[in-house]
């Protein structure tokens, strides 16, 4: 489709900003039963009245009809300039949905609800614009007549005897905030048109009965809507309500399918049931013609607006395939057109209907007529019996030929004409099997026939025969051979709807595996695009979410070689729209359709996750590709918001365990600090009060015990800075080659002063060991192994450090003879805030820290550190480093 009077970029480019999303707007419709009831004339009064109360109204497109008292009221009101589009050498006015969008006002006027927009317009339907502006947070007033209803068009047209062609969905009518009727006596309106100037369709339509009956039309559709509210609140209140009506439509493409569709969504509006929309597919629906696709489109199309679920199945029997559905799924009532064609005789073939109603007797059947039908099977038939491909005559004419040398042969050998029948029979199954032309196993067995009164029968070499029991011989090979045929072709074509529902019903299943086993939204994509090109056999683009914007387009392609763009910047336009307005777009749909691509969401509910292009290349979807293919998308969708509450909830572990560890932090702080700060203070307080009064031993003690209360506290400072630093990611490690005896002896220079009255040992490889390490922190990790065996280990205990390599790694030890540790505090000794139950030798009590200090260190590093049992008591604490070493420039 190409646009008139307006450029691509044009159109598109005011789609690329980015518009702000707020609340959703208000709709208001003033309802009407006929043209001429003053629907725009009352909605133009409730503007005025909202404009006195403060309101900011705009016009944005009303249809004054040339009456004088609707065109005085526009007087006071601001209008927003219509567009102007040029179509088949004519300017139209349409309603400029950006121009109302940059304006932003609370309430806009848009006539004309139902109006069919022109080619070229974002969206092909005005509701489709109002939808806009309602997602935008800006309050619509519109006008509507009851012929535009979607499920009222054929029940009007039945009164009026026109069909009207611009309708809106009936769930348009309902989701509206408020409808407002606008009611006129028909006689009053009859007046009315008498004294102003009507199309000749509205003077048709307005005559008494007419009005009278579409007034009812009116009444009954306003009170249906009020009754759907009212059980909506009633389920929103948690009221008890349950329905266990299921209204079944079946799909096809022939033209009164609409009407079937739009009784079906009443039957089931009515009962308040679930609506489902079946289409059977046969093998000879790949013979439908592009007008039948199309209008079987359009009748799939129509029955979503009106609320089905869209389900497809595969078979041959129709009526069969039908029952089967209703059954497993529950359906309490079908809808189908009633076929006009009937039996000829009493031996007649039953009608589609007749079987459907033997298939499903314990189901209500409602058959509404459906006039079109005999000449939509007879069409479907014709098709199915057009020209046979060259290929397939070809091999007709090589199996044809094998039998009779076959035949010929057993002739020779003095089989009988049985046998040669047979082979004949056998040649016509396997014409069946290698052709796709149903009309080659029938010509094939009337060609055979003859061929075996050619060669086989006498007199030979002529089609006369002179037993005339052979005229029963070749009735019965006919037979035989186009029933072997028939079930051969049918087989063939059953086992080509079971594998495709196969192959699709294993994509289903290995995408569902496929997104259990991905963590991270990348991969969840790519295996969405790799699922769906095995699908579709289409390029795909797909546009993930970033914040409120879309990341970068990743493109996919099938591998053909084709390279034409489709991330050009009207096609990221559409994208865009589609990803802020949750809403599909782009080629073979009514917005934006001049995009190369059909864009969906991905999306769960009103959250949307990215943007999925499918390059149409003006051959749509299937049915049953359709459904999969959301199928599809909806577990994607899933999958990327299992993995976005995956991390949500990882981050909320990690702030849940930071705020444990600031909580431990400041329990120890008021309590273990504050022992330490009051021993110093007190110390020191006595020292200047009583100074004079001690002799020098209380004076040397008490000088004591404040620095080793002061080197606690030091201790302690660093051991905490360290573990913030670690912990939250922010140390960088300094490494370089250390000899490892050099740095164990530089961490016994800081021990603290306890470590006399304990027996402090190396025991240092013979060879030099070097180690690729940060020598300052590794320092702490000795410090701190240390001083925990010189606190929990009692006076006059032995406390050993040990070297060795092993393979690339410098294996250090610490252990000590003292009580040792319990097996059951071992897997807990290394973390955080633990200290166990032993008690301290000093009588301090420990914060826990030195030991998951040294954890963090050493893992740091790339090693590990354990711990195990001394023999024969104490423990050893053993860690390992990488090992270093020194390069020579010569």
């Amino acid at each position: 489709m190409k646009m008139s009077g307006q450029d691509p970029d044009s159109l598109l480019r005011p789609i690329r900003k980015d518009t702000p999303t707020e609340s959703r707007g208000k709709l208001k419709i003033f309802f009407g039963y006929a043209a001429g009831s003053g629907k725009t004339y009352a909605m133009l009064q409730a503007a005025h009245q909202a404009k006195e109360r403060g309101m900011d109204v705009v016009a944005g497109y009303i249809e004054p009809h040339g009456r004088p008292q609707t065109m005085a009221l526009l007087c006071g009101l601001e209008q927003i300039p219509t567009k102007q589009i040029q179509h088949d050498g004519i300017i139209l006015r349409e309603f400029d949905i950006d121009a109302a969008l940059k304006r932003r006002p609370q309430i806009i006027l848009v006539d004309e609800f139902a109006h069919t927009n022109a080619e070229g317009s974002r969206h092909a339907k005005r509701y489709q614009d109002v939808e806009e502006l309602l997602n935008a947070g800006i309050n619509v007033y519109t006008t509507v007549n009851v012929q535009h209803i979607e499920s009222l068009n054929d029940m009007v047209a039945s009164i009026t005897g026109t069909m009207v062609k611009e309708r809106i969905p009936d769930s348009v009518f309902d989701q509206a905030n408020q409808v407002e009727l606008v009611d006129i006596e028909p006689e009053e309106l009859l007046e009315r048109m008498a004294r102003e100037s009507v199309s000749q369709r509205e003077q048709a339509e307005c005559v008494a009965e007419n009005l009278t009956a579409l007034r009812e039309v009116a009444l009954r559709r306003c009170a249906d809507r009020v009754n759907l509210l009212t059980e909506s609140a009633r389920i929103h209140g948690r009221s008890e309500y349950h329905t266990d009506e299921h209204i079944l439509v079946c799909l096809s493409s022939s033209p009164s399918n609409a009407k079937i569709i739009r009784t079906a969504a009443r039957m089931a509006r009515a009962f308040r049931g679930t609506f489902t929309a079946l289409f059977v597919e046969t093998p000879g629906g790949k013979f439908m013609n592009e007008s039948d696709k199309k209008r079987l489109r359009e009748n799939m199309r129509l029955a979503e607006q009106l609320g089905a679920a869209i389900e497809t199945s595969y078979g041959e029997d129709v009526p069969y395939q039908i029952a089967e559905f209703a059954r497993l799924s529950g359906v309490s009532k079908i809808v189908i057109g009633r076929s006009t064609a009937t039996r000829k005789s009493v031996f007649g073939k039953p009608t589609l209907t007749e079987r459907l109603i033997d298939a499903a007797p314990n189901l209500d059947i409602h058959v509404i007529p459906d006039a079109n039908a005999e000449n939509k099977y007879s069409d479907l038939k014709i098709k199915m019996s057009g020209a046979m491909p060259v290929r397939d005559i070809g091999n007709s004419l090589l199996v044809l030929l094998i039998a009779t040398l076959i035949g010929y042969i057993f002739y020779s050998l003095g089989f009988t004409e049985a046998n040669i029948i047979a082979v004949y029979i056998f040649g016509v199954l396997i014409t069946s099997i290698i052709t796709t032309n149903r009309l080659c196993s029938l010509v094939t067995s009337f060609v055979s026939v003859l061929v075996f009164n050619f060669f086989f029968t006498i007199p030979r070499f002529t089609f006369h025969f002179y037993d005339p029991d052979y005229l029963v011989t070749f009735t019965i090979m006919f037979m035989v051979a186009i029933l072997t045929g028939s079930l051969a072709t049918k087989l063939k074509d059953n086992a080509k709807q079971s594998a495709r529902a196969a192959f699709r019903t294993k994509i289903l299943f290995e995408t569902n595996q496929l997104f259990q086993k991905e963590t991270d939204e990348q991969s969840i994509l790519n295996a969405t695009a790799e699922q769906l090109i095995k699908l579709l056999k289409r390029d795909l683009v797909i546009y993930p979410s970033e914040g409120k914007n879309l990341a970068d387009p990743v493109i996919y392609r099938v591998g053909h070689g084709d390279t034409y763009d489709l991330t050009s910047e009207n096609e990221k336009a559409v994208a865009a729209w589609v990803f802020r307005n949750n809403k599909h777009a782009g080629a073979t749909t009514d917005t934006l359709s001049n995009a190369r691509c059909r864009y969906l969401a991905v999306r769960v509910n009103q959250q949307v996750y990215g943007v999925v292009g499918i390059a149409m290349d003006e051959v749509p979807l299937d049915s049953f590709e359709n459904s999969v293919l959301l199928s599809i998308l909806g577990e994607c969708a899933l999958a990327l918001e299992n993995v976005k509450n995956a991390k949500e909830k990882e981050e909320a572990a990690i702030m849940a365990e930071n705020e444990q560890l600031r909580a431990n932090l400041l329990r120890a702080i008021s309590h273990d600090l504050r022992t330490p700060l009051t021993s110093i203070s007190g110390s020191a307080s006595n020292l200047l009060t009583n100074y004079e009064k001690m002799d020098d031993a209380i004076r040397v003690q008490t000088f004591t015990d404040i620095y080793d209360d002061s080197m606690w506290l030091i201790n302690l400072v660093e051991n905490l800075l360290a573990v913030t630093r670690i912990e939250g990611g922010r140390v960088n490690l300094t490494k370089s080659v250390e000899l490892m005896d050099e740095v164990i002896t530089e961490a016994l220079r800081h021990i603290n002063r306890k470590s006399k009255e304990h027996i402090i040992r190396t025991s240092f490889s013979q060879d030099f060991l070097l180690a690729h390490i940060d020598a300052k922190l590794v320092v702490q990790v000795i410090i701190n192994l240390v001083d925990n065996a010189i606190k929990y280990t009692p006076a006059g205990s032995t406390i050993e450090i040990c070297t060795d390599k092993k393979d690339q790694w410098i294996v250090v030890s610490v252990s000590d003879d003292g009580p040792g540790i319990p097996d059951d505090q071992k897997s807990r000794i290394f973390d955080m805030f633990y200290s166990g139950t032993n008690k301290i030798a000093d009588s301090r009590r420990s914060l826990g820290l030195g030991l998951s200090l040294c954890k963090s260190i050493v893992t740091a590093h790339g090693g590990t550190i354990s711990i195990s049992d001394n023999q024969p008591k104490g423990a050893i604490f053993t860690f390992t480093l990488p090992a270093g070493e020194v390069e020579l420039n010569e």
